[in-house]
């Protein structure tokens, strides 16, 4: 018997008799002890699959048919026939889920270990102080420092490996036969995602578990899953074992999903996307699909455009009581670097290395504890706000999640125009053709002017980001893990866009990241950024066949990897 049997499940959601479905008529198994990875595109229907299981989804607006099955003691239950007290004794007890982030997941009132101990309370019935044994013990298996410390803390006091190692403790402290794992690492660098996965397939080995698993990247998948199903809008299109559907994909979805991969294509050609190969005869392989060339990016001009002196960012982390800092946090640790015109150089490091407090310096977004920065030979850190402010006009900043950038109250043309219209470049009718222009280059009809940020997709979102950035014409673009959270198809897209507009427009990058696939592809030349220093820099492909520091080489080795 499997652990887990959903048949020809599929979801609505109603809206003013309006129908949405987004799920149809799926159907799979998990085993004890195996890992199924349910891959997809956002809106494809994964996470509603997920949060199906456990009704997490409100009704109304949504629409169950079909059965979800578990069987538990090897009788079935039918989880969409359940309600109150008994679904209450299957979520967290029987069925746990990690969820994608764990801030907005864990309670920001209560300390880390009281949310554990509640969990353990409610389901298994025991005093405080053996929950808060138990609790101490979890911690200790997801490898949390100082767990009896770890106890008291509250989430925002913890990195985000470590509120995702809580919240693993939190899934598993009531020993569940069925782990649902939602893109619990899309976030975090490739070490600390690296050790979650590890430490995700231990515990499911230790404790014979089945695991749902979801996410959108196939390197996680070749490291941890032992089947895959694909699915997309909606319908799971084929599952096999990882190695053979790796190896052989049939439908050609999948092989999109493989093909897009930055690690797979040299620096300058254009990256395959999903409509690349959904045009394509099923029978064809990715390779065999054609791509055009972005063209190398060359002639570099031996022209420093920004020039960075002994940098340094300090934050105060304690303060007499006439207010005079005596403890400082080094984010940024006299850092030196120069970024020449019409080159992108990629900073890579991980969380908390001082990549985005750096960029951010950059615009004077953060002011510089010391140092000097020079941006078109002009010092920024002695330009009066006046000055400042129109400097900004060439320096431009693509941050990582384009919805909390957008005002949510603007259409997509406002929000555009908004920079033009506080530096008043432009009259209103060449404001409204501007808007459309820019729209038009990063392949957006103008049709989209008047809707809201919510009404569009992760990857329209950030071209729509990419586009106001591009209004006042800067000539550095500094990109924020702008394309981190995104699916490797759209990130396809958005990578090819930014590198259409670099050629077209002359465009100079900063382009900061936790990829190190992504910014081999994307990047002339690398720096690496650890602790607020800078440890190496060379060019793209020196650094990844030579990489001189052992920082480097870790960084390298935790890439997931796909065998094919």
């Amino acid at each position: 018997m499997p652990l887990l049997k959903i048949e020809n499940l599929s979801v609505d959601f109603i809206k003013e008799k309006e129908i949405t479905s987004a799920v149809k008529q799926i159907s799979f198994e998990i085993e004890r002890g195996e890992i199924l990875a349910l891959v997809g595109e956002s809106g494809s229907g994964k996470s509603v699959t997920s949060l199906s299981i456990l009704q997490l989804l409100p009704v109304p607006p949504a629409r169950y048919q079909g059965s979800i099955l578990f069987y538990e003691n090897e009788s079935a239950i039918n989880l969409l026939n359940l309600a109150g007290k008994e679904l209450q004794n299957i979520r967290g007890n029987s069925i746990a889920m990690i969820f994608q982030e764990p801030m907005t997941s864990l309670n920001p009132v209560m300390s880390c270990g009281r949310q554990i101990v509640e969990a353990i309370q409610l389901h298994k019935k025991v005093s405080f102080n053996e929950a808060k044994k138990r609790t101490i013990q979890w911690f200790q298996k997801v490898k949390l420092p100082s767990p009896e410390e770890i106890f008291n803390r509250y989430p925002h006091q913890l990195s985000g490996g470590q509120k995702q190692r809580v919240m693993i403790a939190m899934a598993m402290c009531c020993n569940p036969s069925l782990l649902i794992c939602d893109e619990p690492t899309t976030a975090l660098d490739v070490t600390v995602q690296k050790a979650i996965l590890e430490l995700i397939k231990e515990i499911q080995q230790e404790e014979n578990i089945g695991v749902l698993f979801i996410t959108h990247d196939l390197g996680i998948v070749a490291e941890i899953a032992d089947r895959v199903a694909i699915i997309y809008k909606g319908e799971i299109l084929e599952q096999d074992k990882t190695a053979l559907l790796f190896k052989n994909p049939k439908h050609p979805y999948t092989k999109a999903l493989l093909a897009c991969r930055p690690a797979l294509h040299p620096k300058g050609v254009r990256l395959p996307v999903v409509s690349d190969f959904m045009e394509q005869d099923f029978n064809e392989r990715p390779s065999q699909v054609s791509v055009a060339p972005v063209g190398k990016i060359e002639n570099i001009e031996n022209y420093v455009l920004v020039k960075v002196e002994n940098l340094s960012v300090h934050f105060p982390t304690k303060k007499n009581l006439l207010g005079k800092p005596l403890a400082f946090i080094k984010a940024v640790d006299d850092v030196s670097l120069e970024i020449y015109k019409g080159e992108t150089l990629g900073l890579v490091g991980e969380s908390g290395c001082g990549k985005t407090t750096l960029g951010r310096t950059l615009l004077r977004l953060i002011e510089p504890t010391h140092g000097k920065i020079y941006i078109q030979g002009n010092d920024i850190t002695a330009l009066s706000t006046k000055q400042l402010s129109e400097l900004r006009q060439e320096v431009q900043l693509v941050f990582q999640d384009p919805y909390s950038s957008l005002n949510p109250r603007l259409t997509v043309g406002a929000a555009i125009a908004e920079p033009m219209q506080v530096f008043d470049t432009l009259s209103a009718k060449e404001r409204t053709k501007r808007i459309v222009d820019l729209l038009d280059k990063v392949n957006l009809p103008k049709s989209y002017l008047k809707r809201y940020p919510h009404e569009f997709s992760g990857g329209q979102r950030q071209r729509i980001v990419i586009a106001r950035a591009l209004a006042l014409n800067p000539s550095l673009l500094v990109c924020d893990e702008s394309v981190s959270a995104l699916d490797v198809s759209v990130q396809a897209q958005v990578l090819n866009l930014l590198n259409d507009l670099k050629k077209d427009l002359g465009l100079t990058m900063l382009f900061i990241t936790h990829d190190l696939s992504i910014v081999r592809y994307m990047s002339d030349r690398i720096t690496v950024m650890k602790a607020g220093k800078i440890i190496e820099t060379a060019g793209a492909e020196e650094i990844y066949q030579n990489p001189k520091m052992e920082y480097t080489r870790n960084l390298l080795a935790a890439i997931p990897k796909i065998a094919v």
